[in-house]
């Protein structure tokens, strides 16, 4: 990101503050805006000879990365394009885990638990989540979780309970996710649930047809596969091995070792 882009970044989201604490109107002195006016100044530049730091002190990518990561988490803890979002959440989820991961795991939006705590996955079905990674033999250490929406979606009306995020909601915030996943570049990407699926997709159809089949997103493999939260609901041997079936794909295309154990999990005995 150039110094330019990140100054308007900051002063839009200085502006998009202010409007939203009730301010309508800003005082601008008449000098600025003739300069305003007038045609930008021409830098004077002198070539000078480029200084090489050390080795040891040039900036590395994995340095550059961090700092992006950074950048954009700070971008969207800011964010005040869904006002009603903005009003009703505790925090901005932002995503969780290795920035260097070959695999990452894409979700819906955080609900009661992951907005309290800040952070993806850490409700119930989160916690089944764990331990589908676990059993392929990572970690959420070792992978990046995140959802297509960083904002719970507000219920007004419910005590308890979560909500499908709207087409326009995940439109609005899914170029974070998009940000996030080409920053990390995974080997593999795996759509939990319907809702994910059409945010990343764009598409609304079934997700029985669409899971365990390779989709290409970004130019990176897709699994679509079912929620967590569904298995919660469904806890059917045959479901809980379609799941699994789908991990064992991306097990495969990373290339992972795979136990006979791990083959004959959630099948009859």
């Amino acid at each position: 990101m150039s110094d330019f882009q990140r100054v308007l970044d900051t002063t839009e989201r200085h502006l998009l503050a202010l409007r939203a604490a009730g301010v309508r109107f800003l005082s601008v002195q008449p000098e600025i805006l003739s300069q305003l006016r007038g045609p930008p100044p021409v830098l004077e530049i002198n070539p000078v000879v480029p200084i090489q730091a050390p080795p040891d002190q040039q900036p590395q990518p994995s340095e550059d990365m961090e700092t992006a990561m950074a950048v954009l988490r700070e971008r969207a803890a800011a964010c005040l394009k869904c006002p009603h979002l903005v009003k009703s959440r505790r925090s901005v989820v932002f995503g969780v885990g290795n920035i260097h991961a070959s695999l990452m795991f894409v979700g819906e939006a955080p609900g009661a638990d992951e907005d309290a705590q800040g952070e993806p996955f850490v409700g119930a079905a989160g916690q089944l989540l764990t331990r589908i990674i676990k059993t392929m033999g990572l970690s959420r250490e070792t992978v990046y979780i995140a959802n297509i929406l960083k904002c719970r979606p507000d219920t007004p009306g419910q005590s308890a309970g979560n909500r499908k995020p709207t087409s326009d909601e995940m439109k609005t915030c899914l170029p974070y996710l998009l940000e996030q996943i080409d920053l990390i570049r995974p080997k593999v990407l795996v759509a939990l649930g319907a809702t994910a699926i059409e945010g990343l997709l764009g598409t609304v159809s079934a997700i029985g047809r669409l899971r365990g089949h390779f989709q290409i997103f970004r130019d990176i493999p897709l699994m679509p596969t079912f929620h967590p939260a569904y298995l919660l609901r469904n806890q059917a041997l045959p479901e809980k091995r379609k799941v699994w079936e789908d991990m064992l794909q991306v097990m495969g295309k990373l290339q992972m070792p795979i136990s006979e154990k791990q083959r004959g999990y959630f099948l009859k005995p």
